[in-house]
């Protein structure tokens, strides 16, 4: 059996590239100086935006073929690298959720934070349109140049989808998130 100790350090590389006009991160729970208030004001807005926002995904043309039969696809699973995120703010095991000292502090793994120790993200996006190397996507929430590491459709195929359950304080966040200023 092999330990973790034993095991080697991979090389990924991108296959694509973002296009946004999301230009910065709206919310960094590794940022500890800003006012919550100032924080969750700009993530309540930026959350609304980015139901409706669309992005563009350019995948590396040198992948001809990598794409084809993805357009008969509603929606997609984009895994991209938060590149904007510090290698030196990659520490933290621990956070307060959305920085919100009401909630109870959580593991980084039970967490949606881009600050982990590998920064890898996945965001579920509705496919608008695909030309050629291009896929247009709704509610990408990945920043301008962030790199693309992988595509995979999104099917309700997954073993047991129909049961998953979230913590409560996860439905608090949504709910805050959504109510109006």
């Amino acid at each position: 059996m092999t330990s973790f100790k034993d095991m080697q350090e991979m090389t990924v590389r991108p296959v694509g590239v973002v296009h946004a006009s999301v230009l910065k991160p709206a919310f960094r729970p590794d940022i500890g100086d800003q006012a919550y208030e100032e924080r969750i004001k700009e993530h309540r807005k930026s959350w609304k935006t980015l139901q409706t926002l669309e992005s563009e995904v350019e995948i590396d043309p040198g992948l001809e073929g990598i794409l084809d039969g993805i357009e008969d696809y509603s929606h997609i699973l984009v895994i991209f690298w938060p590149h904007l995120i510090p290698e030196d703010r990659r520490s933290l095991k621990q956070v307060h959720p959305m920085g919100r000292k009401d909630m109870p502090i959580k593991g980084i793994y039970a967490t949606c934070s881009p600050a982990r120790p590998n920064p890898i993200l996945v965001s579920a996006v509705r496919l608008l349109e695909r030309k050629d190397n291009i896929l247009r996507v709704q509610g990408l929430d990945a920043v301008d140049g962030s790199p693309i590491l992988d595509i995979k459709p999104f099917t309700l195929s997954y073993p047991d989808y129909e049961r998953v359950t979230v913590p409560a304080w996860l439905d608090q966040l949504h709910e805050d998130l959504e109510k109006e200023e």
